[in-house]
């Protein structure tokens, strides 16, 4: 495309005390197809500059009222005009004036009394410069626009690629270990009815012949007093009763494993959201109780009447898990560089789980608080951000929370927001819909 196609909607604004130049300056840029502006004194040349907004200011420096010098100045110091190109007309040769023009924002000079060839072809060279400039930086700025774009969808690809791994790892690995120990709870769970059955009847035995036989051998007495039979009579039951709840409690949670990491990558599944929050609390329970220094962290369960919700009950399993295992971590750094006087005089530790239905949004929210150390703002605004952690090296990817995010946001087109308050503790905001369109919610996912 030609410059002058380019160049034929440009507006010049002349500004010159002496009618004639107006006029002979006027005729010479419209036969260029320019159109010109006018103005007679720098005070109405700069407010026409701000409502006009001409491409390029011809601008005469000996003027009434205020000079070209302070004229430009004033355009300068303006958001809206500081971008304008300026060239001065004079009639002064002096280069002192040139420089001074020149270092207040001037692109260019015009001596009186001017050649209009000069003048457009110094016009067409700024206007020329000018529209380069703006070209050069849109496209800069759509450039790096793009390139922003492009740097985040690399990053969601990334965390959905982390993602998947760990999730099919979970997966394997939760299989493995749950089939290695549904097979030995299934033996010890099938042997221990038949131990109990034997023991009654041994116990049944050993009572029927001590009424049968009131006087025993001497030797027999003497075993008896050497194991304790009466005690014995009395804890073996207890036993048993404790092996039973053991064995219960491997089943439980060898079903939070398979809860937790449900292979229903692939799908939605009806879940109900209490089942996994569970889970979670189940395999976390270890880490809740007394440690060292640090005292036991009480979960309080404020449970509404929930529906199950239609999502990846595996994926949001890992979210939970992500935001209750970061309020232990908070836990155990308040212990960090405190005096004993400061351990004993601190808060029992909570981490409170509410959540609700709103029926007429058709929507849950579950509400994770802690009230361990809390976030200062700059922190707080940078959480989901991935690889951002505050934790030392070793101790955290800062993936957890970026791919917690995901999950709620892209996965399941919901809202997870952070709220803290340095000192005081963090609580976690997530809104899921309770059914979702599947086709919308692929087309988030694919972005």
């Amino acid at each position: 495309m030609m410059i002058e196609s380019l160049l034929k909607p440009m507006h010049i604004l002349l500004v010159d005390d002496n009618p004639n130049n107006l006029k002979v300056l006027s005729e010479a840029i419209q036969g260029c197809g320019w159109k010109t502006l006018m103005a007679t004194d720098g005070e109405s040349a700069i407010e026409q500059t701000e409502y006009s907004a001409p491409d390029l200011i011809l601008l005469d420096v000996m003027m009434p009222g205020i000079d070209g010098f302070e004229t430009c100045r004033r355009l300068k110091a303006n958001s809206i005009t500081q971008n304008i190109p300026i060239i001065f007309m004079t009639a002064l040769a002096d280069a002192t004036d040139k420089v001074k023009g020149l270092e207040i924002g001037a692109v260019d000079y015009i001596t009186k009394p001017f050649q209009q060839e000069e003048v457009i072809a110094r016009l067409k060279l700024h206007l020329k410069i000018s529209y380069l400039t703006r070209t050069l930086e849109q496209r800069v700025q759509e450039r790096t626009a793009e390139l922003t774009q492009s740097l985040q969808q690399l990053q969601n690809t990334q965390l959905q690629l982390i993602q998947s791994e760990k999730m099919s790892t979970l997966g394997q690995l939760i299989a493995g270990i749950g089939h290695e120990i549904n097979n030995p709870i299934g033996f010890i769970s099938g042997n221990c009815s038949h131990i109990e059955e034997y023991v009654k009847d041994l116990l049944r035995l050993v009572n029927l012949q001590q009424q049968k036989l009131p006087h025993p051998d001497p030797e027999i007495e003497e075993l008896v007093e050497e194991i304790d039979l009466e005690y014995l009579v009395e804890d073996l039951p207890k036993i048993l009763g404790s092996m039973d709840q053991g064995i219960g409690r491997l089943k439980d949670i060898s079903l939070s494993l398979r809860t937790f990491a449900r292979s229903d990558i692939s799908s939605m599944v009806e879940f109900q959201i209490h089942e996994g929050i569970d889970s979670t609390l189940m395999l976390l329970k270890h880490r809740l109780k007394d440690q060292g220094e640090r005292s036991v962290i009480e979960v309080v369960k404020q449970y509404g009447e929930l529906p199950p919700i239609t999502c990846y009950p595996g994926q949001l399993n890992q979210v939970f898990m992500n935001i209750i295992a970061n309020a232990i971590d908070a836990f155990d750094d308040l212990y960090q560089n405190r005096s004993v006087e400061e351990i004993a005089a601190a808060s029992p530790h909570t981490i409170t789980i509410a959540t609700s239905i709103q029926h007429e949004q058709q929507t849950v929210t579950i509400c994770i608080e802690d009230n361990a150390l809390g976030m200062p703002p700059e922190v707080q605004a940078r959480v989901f951000e991935p690889s951002f952690t505050t934790k030392p090296v070793g101790k955290g990817t800062g993936l957890g929370l970026a791919i917690s995010y995901q999950i709620i946001i892209d996965k399941h087109n919901g809202q997870i927001n952070c709220s803290s308050t340095s000192g005081q503790g963090t609580k976690f905001i997530i809104t899921l819909a309770t059914s979702v369109d599947r086709k919308k919610i692929s087309a988030i996912a694919l972005g």
